[in-house]
């Protein structure tokens, strides 16, 4: 199959706004729900047509696209975009593109990992997507596999937030979302060497996608 820009764009804006919300966990304690929905259910999302069916479509992406286009470069790299890029989310997308690189190689971690979501699956059965043991349930697979892994993905915030439990729970979770999106994003054909000579074509199509209407339930 082959895989548009478009498609590499969705793929690496889910990536961003698993990573924004990461972030936004660790230095506020808050995290927008509906994001948060998008990046939770695209972990479940496995079987689909087109990478933007994991996402529910681009409306829900406006976060992601957004952070994207800031960290990316945005209308003018040597101005106001450069000046928003988020340090920290840089190197969390860094991270979970590492990571999955070498998780791809461990069939026994991949099948754990498997195994994990399918028990989340079943517990979205008898509670909501966002229900603290569906997202306790995600966080443990994650503690459980991808945290092994090297080099592990250190967090940066303010302690009275991470140190929260469910708080950690949500981030866990929204990393197992990144590393999802990051498998999505090689399935596209996405490469680091993309990142730096699609650049522009990147951001300019995640310009094109955020005009798009907004999807509110």
């Amino acid at each position: 199959m082959t895989y548009t820009i478009t498609d590499k764009t969705i793929a690496l804006t889910g990536i961003f706004q698993a990573t924004q919300l990461v972030q936004n966990i660790a230095s506020t304690g808050n995290a927008d729900e509906q994001d948060m929905e998008t990046c939770i259910l695209s972990i479940f999302r496995t079987d689909v047509d087109k990478p933007a069916d994991v996402f529910d479509g681009t409306g829900k992406l406006h976060t992601g696209l957004r952070k994207l286009i800031e960290q990316l470069g945005g209308r003018n790299a040597n101005t106001k975009d450069s000046q928003n890029k988020d340090l920290y989310v840089t190197k969390y997308v860094a991270g979970v593109m590492v990571l999955e690189k070498r998780l791809k190689r461990d069939t026994d971690m991949l099948t754990k990992i498997a195994d994990g979501i399918e028990r989340a699956r079943k517990q979205m059965e008898h509670f909501s997507l966002l229900h603290d043991n569906v997202v306790a349930g995600l966080a443990d697979t994650y503690a459980q596999t991808i945290s092994h892994l090297k080099p592990r993905i250190m967090v940066q915030g303010e302690h009275i937030y991470i140190s929260n439990p469910n708080n950690a729970n949500r981030i866990r979770a929204l990393l197992l979302a990144a590393i999802r999106a990051t498998v999505l994003w090689r399935q596209c054909g996405g490469t680091r060497w993309q990142l730096l000579f699609q650049r522009r074509a990147i951001v300019d199509e995640a310009r094109r996608l955020l005009k798009e209407p907004l999807i509110t339930e």
